[in-house]
């Protein structure tokens, strides 16, 4: 299946023209307007925060030394609230990247909330180069398992995004929901947000984990998406205006 590759190398850094904040516990860790992005993977950036901009009350060095890509660097534990968290963040001591010398790199996962300007992200930052689109479409889309079809729609919405095969999202009403048992799984995108709903696939006694999800608060920019469900094109085979379409190998929701 083609789709547009992600266009950034390994160890890429850019600036990030943007307030971003980190919270701990109700503490603010930083509060920056000069973080930059830094590709630790091709598929998305990190932030690095300037020290100056980062509460260094609430961080104490583990003394251990680490060498990484980005530079020699020193972990850091965290406490703030009464919470401790270890190897939370890392500054960065000395780096062939001059940009990077004296930033603060955390752990995306340690921290209670990301923010970009006013609004919460989520799992990574939102890539500068990365493109998504929530289009409606008049094309007819069928999900089959072990054929069985448990939806199909000739309304769907295509979400196209970059570096990855486009998803299709469908009304509530295309979806054979006696094919479907609701799941207790939650993900995040940074792109769409929190999803607020999971489904496996239940066939002749044998369940399909977590096939299939909805975003009902999804982000702005991706409201079109709002209260229809996609399915797990990896896991199942979907034919679009009746021409079957290869399982992806990229697992995203």
């Amino acid at each position: 299946m083609a789709f547009p590759p992600a266009l950034t190398g390994i160890n890429h850094i850019a600036p990030a023209p943007r307030r971003v904040r980190g919270l701990l516990a109700g503490s603010v860790l930083f509060d920056t307007a000069r973080a930059v992005y830094v590709w630790e993977a091709p598929h998305y950036p990190r932030y690095y925060v300037p020290r100056a901009d980062v509460d260094m009350r609430l961080l104490t060095p583990d003394g251990v030394p680490v060498s990484t890509p980005q530079g020699e660097a020193q972990n850091h534990h965290i406490a703030a609230g009464g919470v401790i968290r270890h190897a939370a963040a890392r500054l960065i001591l000395n780096s062939e990247f001059d940009a990077l010398r004296d930033r603060v790199r955390f752990e995306w996962g340690k921290l209670d909330h990301w923010f970009e300007e006013d609004e919460e992200i989520f799992v990574h930052p939102r890539s500068p180069y990365v493109r998504v689109d929530a289009l409606r479409a008049r094309r007819t889309v069928r999900v089959e398992l072990d054929g069985i079809v448990l939806a199909q729609s000739s309304s769907p919405v295509m979400v196209f995004e970059t570096g990855l095969p486009a998803r299709s999202y469908v009304d509530f009403a295309d979806v054979r929901f006696e094919h479907l048992v609701a799941s207790r799984t939650r993900t995040e995108c940074p792109y769409k947000g929190r999803t607020t709903g999971y489904w496996s696939v239940a066939i002749d006694g044998t369940v399909y984990a977590d096939l299939a999800w909805t975003y009902s608060f999804p982000t702005r920019q991706l409201s079109p998406i709002a209260g229809l469900i996609a399915f797990l094109d990896e896991k199942v085979d979907v034919f679009v205006d009746g021409v079957a379409q290869p399982r992806p190998r990229t697992h995203m929701s």
